[in-house]
């Protein structure tokens, strides 16, 4: 009972405290699509990726209903780094839906126009704002209703001391006149969050702030996220030396709260605990590492196998260049790819459960086989043209000269003449299940069959390889089916024994297959390249940096005239594949377990 009443309290408190409509709430998860094309869009930086914003404390004053309630510490507010635009998760702040969302639209074009960091707060969101209505004439109305409503929610400035009275109304003069106000006035508190501009001093991450990068614990970044997908500060410390979590004695003062160190095996541990509630209210986690790191435990389980059960390496290694977005050079002989072939692959027949499927491929892609097409008018063929002779006829009998042209027909086959390479993502992830039979990598193994079976009717030409990576020095290059192999018993078996690997350091394997499909005599020149998530590796291919790297990669693809294309069951793919492929460069499979349906079907709209 005395529960049931403290949230009956705490629900009334809560709500008389802070006026928001959560009924009216728009969130980022339901505007992230439109997010990401509208920042891109309005001259935003193509790289970086939307995600949600971490509630960070502004220190302006409370009302007495927000102490109590203890509510209004912290606001989500709208920042980028170099990696991430920083939206909030929701925004309820107007009684109308479209005014939320006008909010959110303001705030990309906001951050999609940049201003100069130097400036002060105050002048550099005038600016932005400035620039924004210069740009886009067409935000003007939605910046009149947005202003409005953000200046009803305002604490009204007779009702504020001296220092802060005065600064909101510097406040709301800039709003209703941007770039009339040159400074923000000095006061003991912070001004209330304004939701109309961008953070007043975002968070640095560690890489921004020039910190150490460590590639092991990457995962331990500059925000953590929890299972409601926001985000949470962070921060890295040295491990205490105390080396026992609790100190107890029979002092009640000396019991310990969460802001103190108690010392979690997290970095080894997956399991969900329930104590990790109170975390949420805390500022700003710190992270520390001791001796045990998970990486240093995937690190065995990661080492590469003995070479008499490994596949077979084919030669030395292939040296290829790599991008580095930072210093914007392409460094030369950066990375090794090394060639390998199944070592213990036995020639296998079509599984039986792809049996029917393929049949049904087969008799599809038969209609794309090259077909006897006849040229009408020749001086030379096998038969002659009726229509060419009747009419040189009837022009001679009427008296007509003759029109000089010939009076064959030859026929001949239109070759399709085009060339595919399929490069296939064989990353650790694939390992996963999507159902409790099946794993990504069997759906890619079915998919390879199903796609051959389809390609083998039409008489295309085609390559099949795989990749993964662990690290930059060993780029593991999986050969399939070259181009000038058949498809038979003996690619079926190479096929069956594909398997998960490592990681994805996927701008060198888009170089290299590249190279080998632009030796090919054909007019078209497709390049499908099959993935389950992002590019990334265990050192700084992390992140950006791989993103860029690939993206580069798929340039020079276009640049030698070949045509690149992924397809993906990333369901997060269209966040960042626009960047790499473009609009129209990709797709996204929803249900993985129809990618080996899907891909010849794909294939076919590709290329007709």
């Amino acid at each position: 009972m005395e529960e049931y009443v403290g949230a009956l309290w705490h629900k009334f408190i809560t709500d008389a405290a802070d006026k928001r409509y959560p009924k009216e709430a728009v969130t980022l998860e339901q505007i992230g699509k439109t997010a990401g094309i509208l920042f891109r869009s309005w001259g935003g930086d193509s790289g970086l990726a939307v995600k949600s914003a971490a509630a960070t404390a502004h220190g302006a004053k409370r009302s007495l209903l927000q102490r109590i309630a203890g509510s209004n510490l912290k606001a989500e507010l709208t920042w980028l780094d170099g990696e991430t635009l920083h939206l909030p998760t929701a925004i309820d702040l107007f009684p109308r839906m479209d005014l939320n969302r006008d909010l959110y639209i303001w705030l990309i074009a906001l951050a999609a126009t940049g201003s100069d960091a130097a400036l002060p707060w105050i002048q550099r969101n005038q600016r932005a704002t400035q620039d924004v209505l210069a740009r886009f004439p067409g935000l003007s109305c939605r910046y009149q209703r947005l202003k409005d409503a953000v200046l009803s929610t305002r604490p009204l400035p007779e009702r504020l001391s001296s220092g802060e009275r005065e600064q909101e109304e510097a406040i709301r003069a800039a709003l209703l006149n941007p770039g009339s106000v040159e400074r923000l006035p000095p006061a003991v508190r912070p001004p209330q969050p304004v939701y109309l501009w961008l953070h007043p001093d975002p968070p640095a991450s560690e890489t921004a702030s020039g910190k150490r990068d460590d590639p092991q614990d990457h995962e331990a970044g500059a925000c953590l996220k929890k299972e409601n997908d926001r985000r949470y500060q962070a921060e890295r410390v040295d491990m205490p030396d105390s080396k026992d979590g609790f100190m107890m004695s029979f002092r009640a003062e000396s019991i310990l709260s969460w802001a103190e160190y108690i010392k979690v095996n997290r970095p080894t541990e997956e399991d969900d605990s329930p104590d990790g509630r109170p975390a949420e209210d805390m500022d700003r986690l710190s992270v520390a590492q001791d001796g045990k790191t998970a990486a240093s435990r995937l690190k065995f389980d990661l080492d590469l196998p003995s070479p008499a059960s490994d596949d077979l390496p084919l030669g030395e290694g292939i040296l290829l260049p790599e991008w580095h977005y930072k210093k914007q050079l392409l460094q030369p002989a950066h990375c090794r790819l090394q060639p390998m072939l199944a070592r213990s692959a036995e020639p296998l027949p079509l599984p039986a459960h792809l049996s029917a499927t393929a049949r049904r491929l087969r008799n599809q892609f038969a209609a794309l086989t090259p077909s006897k097409v006849w040229f009408k008018g020749q001086f030379d063929g096998s038969e002659l043209d009726l229509d060419a002779c009747v009419q040189f006829s009837a022009d001679r009998m009427g008296g007509f000269q003759a029109r000089e042209r010939g009076l064959y027909k030859a026929h001949q086959y239109r070759d399709r003449d085009l060339a595919c390479l399929l490069l296939a993502d064989l990353s650790l992830s694939t390992d996963s299940y999507i159902s409790d039979r099946e794993r990504v990598i069997d759906v890619i193994r079915d998919t390879l069959f199903l796609f051959s079976e389809a390609l083998s009717a039409t008489g295309d030409r085609f390559a099949l390889y795989g990749f993964s990576s662990l690290k930059r020095g060993n780029i593991r290059f999986h050969i399939l089916k070259e181009f000038e192999r058949k498809y038979n018993d003996e690619i079926r078996g190479r096929i069956a024994a594909i398997k998960p690997g490592f990681y994805t350091r996927m701008g060198a394997a888009i170089r290299h297959a590249s190279q080998l499909l632009i030796r090919q005599a054909a007019t078209q020149k497709l390049l499908l390249i099959l993935t389950d998530g992002k590019p990334n590796d265990l050192d700084q291919y992390e992140g950006r940096y791989g993103v860029e790297d690939t993206r580069v990669a798929i340039h020079e693809a276009r640049q030698m005239g070949l045509r690149p294309f992924c397809v993906t069951i990333d369901e997060k793919g269209s966040d960042y594949l626009p960047h790499l492929f473009g609009i129209n460069g990709y797709v996204v499979i929803r249900k993985p377990a129809e990618l080996p349906r899907e891909l010849p079907l794909l294939y076919a709209q590709l290329t007709r």
